[in-house]
Order: C-alpha cells, then structure tokens, then sequence
C-alpha cells in the first residue's frame, strides 16, 4: 500500500488504496448513523405531535360546525338550510386557514356575517310568504358593514378568530420547521479535511492490524467537535427556537386558545341572531333607504336538512374526554420537548461518549500509534 493517501506509515500495512477509500466512505456513515440516532428521537416526538396536533383541529374544527349548524337547527329552522350552507362554507375556510392556504381570517368572517345576513333579514328581520330575489339579496350583503345589523358581534369574531387561527397556523409550521432542521443536520456534508481526520481515527489502525485499538477520548473529541462545528452552531437557535414555542403555547391560553373560539363560536351566531331581531324595525327602514323595499321570488326556503347525529359519537367522545384537551395535549408536549434544549450542544460529544472511544486510562490509538496516555 504505498499509494495511500492517509494512513501512510514506514512499513507496509495491511491497506490497499482501494480499501483506504472504502474505510474513508465507513468512517463518514459512521459519524451520520450517529448523528441519525441520536436526533431520530426527538424527530419522531415532534412528528407525532404535529400529526396529533393537526387532527386535533380538524376534530375542533367539526365539532364547531356541528355546533353551529344544530343552532340554527333548533332555534331557527325556517332558515336552517340557507345558513348552514354558509356554515359549512365558513368552517372550510378556518381549515385552509389553519393547515396553511394563504387566506384572510378577515375576508372570510367578513364573507360569513355578509352572506348571513339577506337569509336573516328574509326570515326574521322581514319575512314573507316567499324569498327575496337574487339581486335583493347581493343588495343586503354589500349593505351589511354600513347597516351593522349584527352590533359589534363581527368586529369580535375576527379578533378571537384573527388570533387564536393565527397561533395554530403557526404552531403547526413550527413544528415542521423543527422537522426540516433535524433533516438537514442529519445529512450533513464533511470536508476532506473532516473525512480523512475520520478515516485516520477510525479505521487507520485496521491498516496497522490493531483491531481491538480504540481512540483515545480527548483525541475523540477534538476530531468531532471539529467535525460537527457547524452542528454545535445551531445550538444557540435549536434553544431559541424551544424558548419561542414555549412563549406561543402561552400565548395560546384563555380566551385566545383555539378550542375554546371554536366551540364557542356558535354562541357568537346566536348573538348575532338575537341582535338582529331586537333590532328589527330600525334594520328595515335602513335596508329600505340602501335597497329600496323587498322584492321577492316565488319561492319558499325548504326547512332544516343538516344531519345532526353525523359524527355525533366521535364528536361526544371528544368533547367528553377532557375540556381542554389541547391545552392538556400542549403543555405535556412542551414538557417534553424542553428535554432536548441541549440536542445540537451536546451532539459532538455523543458518539465518543457511547463507546466510540477508549475509557480513560486504557492505551488507546491517539492518530500515529496505540499510546498508555493521551
């Protein structure tokens, strides 16, 4: 093997070139499978929850349209079939919201009281013996910002909706950033300089035919330390980034906590409805001064068609479980996730302290020859 290009000696040795690059190639593997198992925990914890974390909205997210469209069910069921289209249409929005579509929780609250609003006025504000017309009813819905029927009901939803859909949105992009750096750290790529310091620890004293020789420690560490210096840099954000998610589980409590906006957003409805209908007279005589007085179709709203033991038994179970079941799901996965602050500090050290390395006080190999002490 007088062609090697790092584990060259004096004498001959046991290496051809052909298996020096071979060792080279292991020695990298090595160091990757490490850096794989080690963070493949902590991978696995955030994937779980993320996944766990999402099905909990979409379960929130059904309860609260069931929520809403038994209201109008039991309480206003002449109207029950216009409106819960428009409830359907809302809690779709709030979905694409949440799992990332790029939409205004705004436009959509906005787009919700509007479209309510003609089926309001048809059957409680003025109802008649059959439905506005089409055009009357587009009339209603550009009327409905400067007439207000609904109070300050709207305005409030999109605060609580604004900010609650806001920290669950980002929540779940948390998580997966989370996933994309333990990724990108897992397959990271060593210099030459790295790969032969690695080949020359490693797999060098083969070539001298001392099998059973491992790396002194302080040899060990100098070499993965230098190895994964980029890693140990991540340490300072990794910590950052816990500290920021811990601050945004927080900020998710009280009246902002997503569980408690959703499920309680059939209330709001019903707020709104009641407004509206004490209102009443004044809210005619506004509509008649914007679009002059009703005109009407030949037709009549057919009564409530919403199935309401659809998805009922799941949706008890969920509810009955725990009333704050996210709460609970999120404090316990911060619990945890703060074991693994030190992930990226303590990662080069890992490898030479699980065995990769000779015990203090054995010979050890420290890069030239098998030494008492390093």
């Amino acid at each position: 093997g007088v062609d090697l290009q790092v584990c060259t000696y004096k004498n001959l040795t046991c290496c051809t070139k052909k298996m020096e690059e071979s060792y080279q190639t292991a020695a990298k593997q090595d160091i990757q499978q490490v850096l794989q198992t080690s963070s493949a925990t902590v991978k696995f914890f955030i994937s779980r929850n993320a996944a766990a974390f999402q099905e909990t909205f979409e379960m929130l997210i059904r309860l609260a349209e069931n929520y809403t469209s038994t209201l109008f069910c039991t309480a206003y069921r002449n109207m029950a079939a216009e409106a819960t289209v428009h409830v359907q249409e809302f809690f779709t929005d709030v979905g694409l919201f949440i799992f990332g579509t790029d939409i205004s929780t705004l436009e959509f609250v906005n787009r919700f009281f509007d479209t309510l609003f003609p089926v309001v006025y048809n059957h409680v504000i003025n109802p008649g013996l059959t439905d506005i017309s089409l055009e009357y009813a587009e009339c209603l819905q550009m009327a409905r910002r400067d007439i207000r029927p609904f109070g300050n009901i709207p305005k409030k939803a999109m605060g609580q909706m604004g900010r609650s859909l806001l920290s669950s949105w980002t929540l779940l992009q948390a998580l997966n950033l989370g996933i994309e750096v333990i990724n990108t750290t897992d397959h990271m790529h060593f210099s030459k300089d790295c790969s032969r310091a690695l080949l020359r620890m490693q797999y060098c004293p083969v070539c001298q035919g001392l099998l059973l020789s491992k790396p002194c420690m302080g040899y060990c560490l100098n070499i993965i330390r230098g190895c994964l210096a980029d890693i140990a840099e991540v340490d300072l954000h990794w910590r950052q980034y816990i500290q920021s998610l811990e601050e945004l589980s927080s900020a998710m409590s009280g009246s902002y906590d997503i569980e408690h906006v959703l499920l309680n957003f059939h209330s709001l409805v019903n707020d709104a409805l009641v407004q509206a209908r004490i209102h009443g007279p004044e809210l005619s005589v506004q509509v008649k001064k914007i679009c002059g007085p009703p005109v009407r179709k030949p037709t009549q709203s057919p009564g409530c068609s919403f199935d309401q033991n659809k998805d009922n038994q799941g949706l008890k179970m969920f509810s009955r479980d725990s009333e704050e079941t996210l709460t609970k799901r999120r404090k316990e996965f911060m619990s945890h996730l703060r074991l693994y602050r030190a992930l990226f500090g303590g990662l080069a050290d890992q490898p030479c302290n699980n065995e990769l390395a000779a015990a203090d006080g054995l010979p050890c190999w420290n890069g030239e020859d098998v030494i008492k002490r390093y």
